[in-house]
């Protein structure tokens, strides 16, 4: 009797175990739902883009693995043609997930009507560098980031701009990663952009990631202390030559974001996940939801109402103060985004670290970490701290194969 009710429970448990998983995946990846969508406005003309045709008619652009975290935003492998990439696609927000606050907020699917029918490619133009002008400020040099995206835009490159085509560029436009991939375009750290079709579009597929860290089942991970479950994520890391050109890359990363050609992004989720590294170890973001323009947190924060400074994070690592006497958030962030990155450095960086730098290394990443504010004061120390890191691991690596 005992081992009949011990094997009943048994059953019971995986059955609740299978059903809470298959009830989150459902729930989750809803890709075929946003492919449905996308092509049903393909096939309407409503939209146009250069993956369109291999998406809803030739079927050469297929969804793959499902790697969904958020159910607005789906995530997946994908094949199309010889190319492996990630297809990223946005959903309409459905209103039972609880999915906290946005700087691209996305409460219904995108309508696609702008622009609107009869805007020339002149004013469609000028939509462009407004819309860039108050995403990133009034940068000297916007004026051809709006002719980058202008080219995009003529997507089977026949010279000439569609209604569809524009409509869908205008669409991934209001995108935070769409928008870093074009400022960063010219960088290494961010996988290009293979094709789109309305705001759906396909990334190249980044070979490692994430940047460190072993995924476990639910019921192992509460057993483990967490000093050992650190540990334990820094166990399949490459060798530490390979790591330390990793990390320069997340180092020039910052330095691009911070004051760079399109001005200041701030990073507010620098988790090992939301990075990645190819067969040269160079790093590649692969999660750029978070990396806002530092105008648009700004704007944001500075509406949001606090009575706790813990009121005023955005993401995971953007935190401001709240300003009691207001009861509003105060738009500067506590930490930059250099301090953020060697936290997550940190451990990577010193296992297996040479014995004749591990010194220097530690004492260099605790002062990088211990930063704060951005006054130019401030700015100017975030600069020697960043160079000296890099100065330091590239001397380390660059007489080797490895650099």
């Amino acid at each position: 009797m005992k081992y009949l009710f011990f094997s009943w429970l048994a059953v019971f448990v995986g059955s609740w175990i299978v059903y809470v998983e298959y009830s989150s995946y459902t729930e989750l990846c809803r890709g075929h739902d946003c492919k449905n969508s996308i092509c049903d406005k393909y096939r309407k003309g409503v939209i146009d883009g250069s993956a369109c045709s291999s998406l809803c008619e030739k079927d050469t652009l297929y969804l793959g693995k499902c790697f969904t975290a958020k159910p607005n935003s789906q995530v997946y492998s994908g094949s199309w043609g010889d190319l492996e990439g990630v297809i990223k696609c946005q959903m309409e927000e459905a209103p039972h997930y609880d999915l906290g606050s946005e700087m691209e907020p996305r409460k219904e699917a995108a309508a696609f009507n702008k622009p609107t029918k009869g805007t020339s490619v002149e004013k469609f133009r000028e939509m462009i560098l407004n819309h860039l002008k108050a995403k990133v400020g009034d940068q000297a040099n916007l004026a051809d980031l709006a002719t980058q995206v202008l080219s995009i835009t003529d997507a089977n490159k026949d010279g000439h701009i569609s209604l569809p085509e524009a409509r869908s560029t205008w669409a991934l436009l209001q995108l935070n990663e769409f928008l870093l991939a074009l400022v960063l375009q010219d960088r290494e750290h961010t996988p290009k952009l293979l094709g789109f079709c309305g705001d759906l579009y396909v990334m190249e597929k980044v070979p490692y990631s994430p940047l460190y860290g072993i995924s476990l089942p639910w019921i192992i991970e509460v057993w483990i202390p967490a000093g050992l479950r650190r540990s334990m994520d820094q166990w399949f890391t490459p060798s530490w030559p390979h790591k330390a050109k990793i990390s320069i890359g997340l180092l020039e990363l910052v330095e691009d974001v911070f004051h760079g050609t399109f001005g200041s992004f701030l990073m507010c989720d620098v988790s090992a996940t939301s990075f990645g590294y190819n067969d040269r170890h160079d790093l590649k973001v692969m999660d750029a939801r978070y990396i806002v323009p530092e105008a648009i947190f700004q704007e944001g924060i500075r509406q949001q109402r606090c009575d706790v400074d813990e009121d005023c994070l955005y993401g995971a690592d953007c935190l401001t103060s709240c300003d009691l006497t207001k009861h509003r958030c105060t738009p500067e962030v506590t930490r930059p985004n250099l301090a953020k990155a060697c936290e997550a450095l940190k451990d990577y960086i010193l296992r297996g670290a040479p014995s004749d730098v591990r010194e220097e290394l530690e004492k260099q990443l605790y002062a990088c970490i211990a930063l704060k504010g951005s006054t130019e004061q401030m700015e100017i120390e975030h600069s020697l701290i960043l160079n000296n890191l890099k100065t330091l691991l590239w001397k380390k690596i660059s007489h080797t194969k490895d650099s």
